[in-house]
């Protein structure tokens, strides 16, 4: 079933980047909360990622990933860290081509109860559930997981503490 026009989000302007805002989100016990996704029309086709998403109007990265997070997980009650890791990355997905610019913000939680309150059209058909991950988990996981490098990255977050400036990951493109 194609996404409806209002669904998708517009073209940034002259092959711009989209502008996207995600959240590393960690509860008391330092698990990181993971959304499941798939393809629309082909759920066995799916990967684990962070919550997140583009920024709308004239809102900051920051304004969006608190947004995205409340609309995707219902969980508002977050303290919004630094913004540890930028990536840009080009995937299909719904049948078009989304390249973005995107920011991973620290948070911390007690609220460790989701619900999605205000998801898309498009996000309802793909996004299948959330799920806290421990660090072991993370990295014994045999599902695909967005950022690839999440684990090993949770990881350095967890033993260090956040980077001084954010860290620029590889580009990815699939």
């Amino acid at each position: 079933m194609p996404a409806e026009a209002s669904d998708v989000p517009e073209e940034p302007p002259g092959g711009a980047l989209r502008k996207v805002a995600r959240v590393v989100l960690l509860d008391p016990q330092d698990r990181i909360l993971l959304l499941h996704g798939h393809e629309p029309d082909d759920p066995a086709d799916d990967w684990w990622f962070t919550p997140g998403g583009g920024l709308e109007g004239d809102e900051t990265r920051a304004e969006a990933a608190l947004r995205e997070l409340a609309e995707e997980t219902g969980i508002t009650d977050v303290a919004l860290g630094p913004v540890l890791w930028r990536r840009r990355c080009s995937f299909p997905f719904a049948g078009r081509r989304w390249d973005q610019d995107e920011w991973y913000y620290l948070a911390r939680t007690t609220q460790t109860e989701t619900r999605a309150v205000a998801l898309t059209e498009l996000e309802r058909r793909s996004v299948a559930g959330a799920r806290w991950w421990t660090c072991r988990e993370l990295t014994r996981a045999r599902e695909t997981v967005y950022p690839t490098r999440l684990a090993e990255l949770l990881r350095r977050l967890l033993d260090e503490g956040p980077p001084p400036r954010p860290e620029a990951l590889d580009t990815e493109i699939a």
